[in-house]
């Protein structure tokens, strides 16, 4: 049996062992909340402790101010609804990038449909990042929250985003950062780039899903009011009892990141590279997507001229590779993402994302490749094209 490749580590990365192991002790040998008194239950607290510590370090925060979470998309949903839980200009205005996951843009369409909060788009250039000179023509009065995420999880292109948080303060507004593709594979410092509030997610740097974390400073926590109320747990910003299992592995994943996101990053550039120099050399009509100067170095979004993106992901087992394309009321939608950077529709049903991690060898690589190659010739004979 030929042996599974896994390239798709933007959308959810392989548990490390040494992340289980952590995550095994925890779930034999803990017991009670960690909000009761007792020894018990002090133990738990102690445990979380230690992984808010770890999470802080990771983004450049204060362990005081990490609010674990069951994930970046309900982090990121504190920070845009709960900014606007408070008292502030009579017609809230809400910035975001036309590049943002779902859980942003989505949470900022419910609040323009709603009448909570005006939408405004950030559009982004042809490479993939923010307009800075729209951006400045735009951001004014009235506008509470700017929401741009760190690197965009389809194509690994890089936003300006201290540039970004500057324009935000200049105009009163807290400025917001998933940084979910970002934390673990390149450093980020959130008082460096000046970041208000930034969103983290575990099961994207080797952790375990389910958990993540929304990380501020004091000035940006105390903006925000929560969504879930309850016990008071998290600062009174994410009442429930807390995973305690989940936090433990979260906190074991962002250490092992924190230490290895250099070297790793190096390890994975090259191999990015060799899949990306393979591919064009093995196959016609090969085209990068996005500015590759400013790219996450685990990730290469690919063009395959004449070959439907999920066609090619279908043939491609046992190789895991994906597409940004959505399924919507039956028929199928290319990415989002790719429309805004003012990708043609049908370039943007052609491209496939590779995204590589701490266990891709070399020999996943040209194994990549080599089923590319086959995949794109099968697609494009059937198609009736030899591009």
């Amino acid at each position: 049996m030929m042996k599974e490749v896994y390239l798709d580590y933007n959308g959810s990365s392989p548990l490390d062992p040494r992340v289980e192991e952590v995550m095994a002790r925890a779930l034999v040998d803990g017991v009670g909340n960690a909000a009761s008194t007792h020894s018990f239950g002090r133990r738990q607290r102690a445990a979380v402790d230690d992984a808010r510590e770890s999470v802080a370090l990771l983004v450049g925060g204060l362990p005081s101010r990490v609010i674990f979470t069951s994930g970046a998309t309900e982090a990121n949903n504190l920070a845009i609804q709960g900014a606007l839980q408070q008292e502030g200009p009579k017609e809230p205005i809400v910035a975001v990038s036309a590049v943002e996951h779902a859980s942003v843009r989505r949470t900022a369409d419910w609040l323009d449909r709603h009448g909570l909060a005006k939408r405004r788009t950030l559009p982004v250039t042809p490479g993939g990042y923010v307009d800075v000179d729209y951006l400045a023509r735009v951001i004014g009065p009235g506008v509470v929250l700017v929401s741009v995420m760190a690197a965009n999880s389809e194509t690994g292109v890089l936003n300006p985003i201290a540039e970004v948080a500057e324009f935000a303060h200049a105009a009163g507004a807290l400025f917001h950062c998933d940084a979910t593709q970002f934390v673990g594979r390149l450093p980020f410092d959130l008082h460096n780039v000046g970041a208000d509030l930034v969103s983290v997610s575990s099961h994207k740097i080797a952790g375990p899903g389910g958990v993540g974390a929304l990380v501020g400073t004091r000035s940006g926590l105390s903006r925000l009011r929560p969504l879930l109320h309850g016990g008071g747990q998290e600062r009174g910003l994410r009442s429930g009892s807390l995973n305690v299992a989940g936090i433990v592995g979260f906190g074991a994943a962002a250490r092992i990141a924190a230490e290895e996101r250099v070297s790793e990053g190096i390890r994975v550039g090259k191999l990015r590279d060799r899949l990306v120099e393979g591919l064009k050399s093995r196959i016609p009509a090969v085209y990068d997507v996005g500015d590759t100067g400013r790219r996450l170095p685990n990730t290469a979004n690919i063009r395959f001229k004449d070959v439907d993106a999920e066609a090619l992901v279908a043939n491609m087992d046992p190789v895991a590779v994906s597409t940004g394309s959505a399924c919507s009321s039956g028929s199928v939608e290319p990415s989002e993402v790719l429309l805004a950077m003012s990708v043609p529709r049908d370039a943007a049903f052609e491209s496939v994302r590779f995204s590589l991690g701490r266990f891709t060898t070399p020999q996943d690589v040209d194994l990549g490749i080599e089923k590319a190659e086959a995949a794109v010739g099968h697609v494009r004979a059937m198609a009736g094209s030899d591009t």
